[in-house]
């Protein structure tokens, strides 16, 4: 059998969410730390070429251990904050509430499980907050930083306008991130919310292959994959969960 060969070459956008943090002060908790340093060790094994970090002290704190382990300088994107008020929903008993809180059948039934990319804000839960606003502003903002790295986004495809096979790490937020991989992957933005988590320093892996017709589209490889803190002997959030 002939082997498989991948000539063509590839960026890799990591899509990381920061480690356990004591939300009352933004700051990692002392398991937050070891999480970080169990993904700083997977992204130094990966050779990132950029990191690039969320303003919010939990996910700058996150980026720490890589940045020392790579020897790289982290950039600042202001626009991967996490989503405020915007997320904020009285569904279904009238208290204020993140839309990560509304019991996900809610999304599901009544026919919203049929809804199309474009209608997922009609959907029950999505449709009483601002949760069109936040995510706008995270696809404008996402598209000028791709195009930065040498994509430019043009009707569902990138227009690849300085390859590269960089290696790119965003340290940022569940919300944000559940968010954005919802615009990249074109999913439905209640059909994420009502199926996909994202725990503790999980990893998602976005390629951008460099097509020889200078055109590419995000693949997924792995979503919120935290094999890191398996490695490190951490137990992630979901076993946290099962002994509930």
């Amino acid at each position: 059998m002939m082997p498989f060969l991948y000539e063509v070459t590839i960026m890799i956008l990591y899509i990381i969410r920061h480690g356990e943090p004591d939300y009352s002060t933004g700051a990692l908790t002392e398991k937050g730390w070891l999480q970080a340093e169990a993904v700083g060790k997977r992204m130094a094994k990966l050779g990132i070429d950029k990191i690039y970090a969320s303003p919010l002290l939990r996910a700058q704190q996150t980026a720490e251990p890589a940045c020392r382990l790579l020897g790289i300088e982290k950039t600042t994107e202001e626009w991967s904050h996490e989503i405020g008020d915007e997320r904020l929903t009285s569904f279904p008993d009238g208290e204020m509430k993140s839309i990560s809180f509304v019991q996900n059948t809610y999304f599901r039934q009544n026919g919203n499980m049929d809804l199309s990319f474009t209608n997922a804000y009609e959907c029950d839960g999505i449709k009483q907050s601002e949760m069109k606003k936040a995510v706008d502003y995270i696809e404008k903002n996402g598209n000028e930083f791709l195009e930065r790295l040498g994509y430019k986004e043009e009707n569902g495809i990138y227009r690849i306008i300085r390859p590269n096979n960089d290696r790119v790490a965003l340290f940022c937020h569940a919300a944000f991130a559940r968010a954005w991989v919802a615009v990249l992957l074109h999913i439905p933005l209640h059909i994420m919310w009502a199926g996909f988590d994202y725990d503790y320093t999980g990893v998602t892996v976005i390629e951008f292959a460099n097509n020889d017709n200078g055109i590419t589209a995000p693949k997924c490889h792995h979503y919120a994959d935290h094999s890191h803190l398996y490695a490190e002997g951490i137990e992630s959030a979901v076993n946290d969960l099962s002994q509930m």
